[in-house]
C-alpha cells in the first residue's frame, strides 16, 4: 500500500452506507483514474472502524499474484487467508483477469463472512458477469478521472484562469499530481497511458489484429469530438481515405473502446416524444487529457472541450446523459438523475446576439419546469435570463447540482 494518497471524500460518502454489509462493491472505470487508490481509502477505513478485520488483498497488476489465473486458484487463495474468527474483507484489483472469477465471488457470498470489494477496467464482462451470476448482491460505482475541484485539491491549486486551462489542456488522471504540469512531460506520460489502454483493455482482450484502423478511428472520434456520428458515417470517411471497413466493424470496435471506459457514447432523446433514437449518436472523451494526446489541444475546438468536461461533470455527480432533441433544435445534454432533470447549453462566449438566441433560446423552447442552464466562459454571466441560468463554466464545475 501507498504511504500517503489524496483522499477522494465524494466517492468514499457514497461507499461507506454499504462497508460491513454481504454485498459486493464493484468499482469500475478506466485504467488509471484511481480505482486501487479506492482500495487503499477503503483498507484505511476498515482497519479504523472495524475490530480486529482481516483484510485479503489482490491485485492481479502484480507479479505476487500472477499464478492467480482461474476461479479455483482465487478460491484456494482466498481460503488460505481467510479465518472464521473475524470478518474477511477481500479486495481484489482487476478481478476480470481472472477467468469466470464470477462463481468464486458467488461461493464467498454464500459463506456469509466476506465483505467484498472488487475493481474492473472493462465494463461488458463486468456487468454481463456479474449480473448473471450474482443478480442482486452487488453495487457498482463508477469512478471518474478527477473533477475540476479535485484537480484544484491534488495539485495545491486555486481556481483561476490559469489553473482551468491546465485543467481542459491535461485533464484529471491523479498521477498527474507528481508531474509538474509542463506540456511535454505531462503528454509523454498520457501518451504512455494511451497506449496501455489500447492496447491492453482492447487489442489484447478483443484479440485485435487491424491496429492501424483503431488507431484512424481514435483519431477520427478526437477530430470529430461532439459530432453527430453514425458507424456508416465513419465507414464511408475511411473508405475515401482508401481504407473498406464494414459498418459492422465499426461499431465493434467503438463498443470495444466503450467497454474500456476510453470513450462515452450519448445517445439522442426525444424531448417532446419521451423517446432514445438508436443512429446518430454522439462520442467524447472520459478524460479530455487523453483526448487531446490524439489531437493537441487547439482553440478551435474549445467549445466541443468545454462541452465534454460539462458532461464529465454531469456524469461525475450521477446524471444520466442524452443529447437532447426539441423540434428541430438541438440540446447539448439532458440530464436525468430520479426524479431530477437539467437541460444544459455549453458555449465558449455567447458573442453576439444569434448565439444569444441559439443558446438560451433553444431552453426557453420548452415548455416544462424543468433547470435549464447556459455554460459559458463569458465573467460577465447573467445569473438569470427569462428562467434560464447563465454560469460561469469554473462556476458551474465547482458548484453541486
Amino acid at each position: 500500500m501507498p504511504k500517503e494518497y489524496i483522499f477522494r471524500e465524494n466517492y468514499i460518502n457514497k461507499i461507506k452506507p454499504f462497508v460491513g454489509k454481504e454485498i459486493i462493491k464493484v468499482f469500475v472505470g478506466q485504467r488509471r483514474v484511481g480505482k486501487s487508490y479506492m482500495l487503499f481509502q477503503l483498507m484505511d477505513y476498515v482497519k479504523s472502524n472495524f475490530e480486529n478485520p482481516n483484510i485479503i488483498y489482490i491485485n492481479k497488476e502484480l507479479s505476487d499474484f500472477s499464478e492467480l489465473i482461474t476461479s479455483k486458484d482465487l478460491t484456494e487463495y482466498v481460503k488460505s487467508k481467510s479465518t472464521h474468527t473475524s470478518k474477511n474483507f477481500l479486495f481484489i484489483d482487476e478481478i476480470q483477469d481472472i477467468e469466470t472469477y464470477e462463481i468464486a465471488l458467488r461461493s464467498f457470498v454464500a459463506e456469509g463472512n466476506f465483505d467484498i470489494y472488487c475493481t474492473g477496467s472493462n465494463a461488458k464482462m463486468l456487468s454481463s458477469d456479474i449480473a448473471t451470476y450474482l443478480s442482486g448482491r452487488y453495487i457498482q460505482f463508477q469512478i471518474h478521472s478527477l473533477s475540476y475541484p479535485e484537480f484544484i485539491q491534488f495539485h495545491k491549486l486555486s481556481d483561476s484562469d490559469e489553473t482551468f486551462a491546465k485543467f481542459i489542456k491535461f485533464g484529471g488522471l491523479p498521477y498527474l499530481y507528481h508531474i509538474d504540469l509542463e506540456e511535454n512531460a505531462v503528454y509523454e506520460y498520457l501518451k504512455n497511458i494511451y497506449n496501455t489502454i489500447i492496447l491492453r483493455d482492447v487489442v489484447a482482450r478483443y484479440k485485435l489484429r487491424n491496429l492501424a484502423f483503431l488507431e484512424r478511428l481514435n483519431l477520427f472520434l478526437a477530430d470529430n469530438l461532439g459530432s453527430l456520428i453514425s458507424a456508416k458515417r465513419i465507414s464511408d470517411f475511411l473508405k475515401s481515405q482508401h481504407v473498406e471497413i464494414s459498418t459492422k466493424l465499426v461499431l465493434e470496435y467503438l463498443q470495444y473502446l466503450e467497454d474500456a471506459f476510453f470513450i462515452r457514447k450519448l445517445n439522442r432523446f426525444d424531448i417532446k416524444g419521451r423517446r432514445i433514437f438508436e443512429i446518430n449518436e454522439k462520442y467524447y472523451f472520459t478524460d479530455i487529457g487523453l483526448r487531446n494526446t490524439l489531437q493537441r489541444f487547439n482553440m478551435k475546438d474549445i467549445n466541443k472541450i468545454l462541452e465534454n468536461i460539462v458532461l464529465n461533470k454531469l456524469l461525475i455527480e450521477g446524471f444520466d446523459v442524452f443529447v437532447g432533441k426539441f423540434n428541430d433544435k438541438e440540446i447539448d445534454f439532458v440530464a436525468n438523475r430520479g426524479d431530477k432533470t437539467i437541460y444544459v447549453q455549453v458555449a465558449y462566449l455567447i458573442s453576439d446576439e444569434s448565439v444569444h438566441e441559439q443558446e438560451f433560446g433553444n431552453l426557453l423552447k420548452i415548455n416544462d419546469n424543468n433547470r435549464k442552464i447556459v455554460v459559458s466562459t463569458d465573467l460577465m454571466a447573467q445569473s438569470n435570463y427569462k428562467g434560464v441560468e447563465h454560469k460561469t463554466i469554473r462556476t458551474f464545475l465547482i458548484e453541486t447540482l
